[in-house]
């Protein structure tokens, strides 16, 4: 039986024409949904967006204070020319949602970006039984498999005593918007001075004004060069190679990203630690997040699109690969300046 196409693939989006939004939108569009704040899935130009509430603060702050924003509790729906909407956790980062799109029985789930290990911050995937669902395959190599966050986190923290105890300062990179704050939450408690990169201060900082439990993370431009003995700091990438390392002198440099994986991704940086933790499925939670949908067709829009659809397809699961602007996950600006 031919399913009825309640969300298509343009060149602005992952559109539903029957209620005229588009989803996660790369051109100016009138009505936006956003299944996140990374720069990639929330661009600035939009006439109106919705989200999750929780990623309010951080939209805001990107795109804007005065944006047209509504907000949504979890599971909350509503409904648009006889098509229905709600949000459901993707488990990415704070305020990630998959997107269900329900019209006369018919069920779609856009999931954004998303990964099933839970990483005690923001609210764990959910899995949504729909007829069809659209995945990323950022990680969608059998190659990537995740060790449990607890191994990496106590990784991080030897790495950092050592440092310490050999008179250095630990400069420890990601994603000011996700990973530092999942960082920041499971290193917990300090066992040395902590300071973070200004971009990483302001996400912190609009995340704990709106009532989210993290602790206060200094700006490294309030403190002076004595303070940063056997310290942990929390930077960006874009600090890489750049003269704001210096003032940290001697230090040792560690990356957390799910390409530290690849045999030389750490030499080609020029880092010193690589850590493996990514906010993105590895191989087997996608398979087990499709699986879990019970899905008869699957889109994948960016990551390893082509390996990952013709798997599916050998599997027995429908698949085809779509052309999108994500997976682009850049610095937004706010996050390159120097601080």
């Amino acid at each position: 039986m031919k399913r009825n196409e309640l969300l298509s693939f343009t060149a602005s989006s992952i559109y539903c024409p029957s209620a005229d939004i588009h989803i996660d939108p790369w051109k100016p569009v009138e009505r936006a949904i956003i299944t996140h704040a990374h720069s990639d899935h929330a661009k600035w130009g939009c006439q109106h967006y919705l989200a999750h509430k929780d990623s309010e603060p951080i939209l805001r702050m990107r795109l804007g204070s005065d944006i047209s924003l509504q907000t949504l509790e979890y599971g909350e729906s509503f409904t648009i020319n006889g098509v229905n909407f709600s949000l459901h956790p993707a488990g990415h980062i704070i305020g990630s949602s998959q997107v269900r799109v329900e019209q006369q029985g018919e069920i779609w789930v856009a999931s954004g970006d998303y990964k099933l290990q839970d990483d005690l911050f923001c609210p764990p995937f959910e899995a949504i039984k729909c007829h069809t669902f659209i995945t990323e395959s950022t990680f969608g190599l059998p190659i990537y498999k995740w060790k449990p966050q607890q191994e990496i986190i106590d990784e991080i923290k030897v790495w950092a005593l050592q440092n310490k105890l050999q008179g250095k300062n630990s400069i420890l990179m990601g994603y000011a918007l996700g990973k530092m704050q999942r960082l920041i939450k499971n290193l917990q408690p300090f066992d040395q001075p902590v300071f973070a990169h200004g971009a990483i201060y302001n996400v912190n900082e609009q995340l704990r004004t709106a009532g989210f439990d993290l602790p206060y993370i200094p700006p490294v431009n309030n403190a002076s060069k004595s303070d940063f003995q056997g310290a942990l700091i929390f930077a960006t990438g874009s600090v890489l190679n750049t003269p704001w390392l210096k003032r940290f002198e001697p230090y040792s440099t560690g990356y957390c990203s799910g390409w530290m994986a690849i045999r030389g991704a750490k030499n080609r940086k020029s880092i010193d630690r690589g850590f493996v933790l990514s906010d993105h499925a590895d191989w087997d939670e996608l398979n087990t997040a499709i699986d879990a949908t019970g899905a008869e067709k699957v889109y994948v829009t960016h990551g390893y699109t082509d390996t990952f659809s013709r798997w599916l397809n050998e599997r027995g699961v429908e698949s085809a690969e779509v052309k999108t602007m994500y997976g682009e996950e850049e610095e937004a600006a706010t996050e390159t300046t120097e601080s």
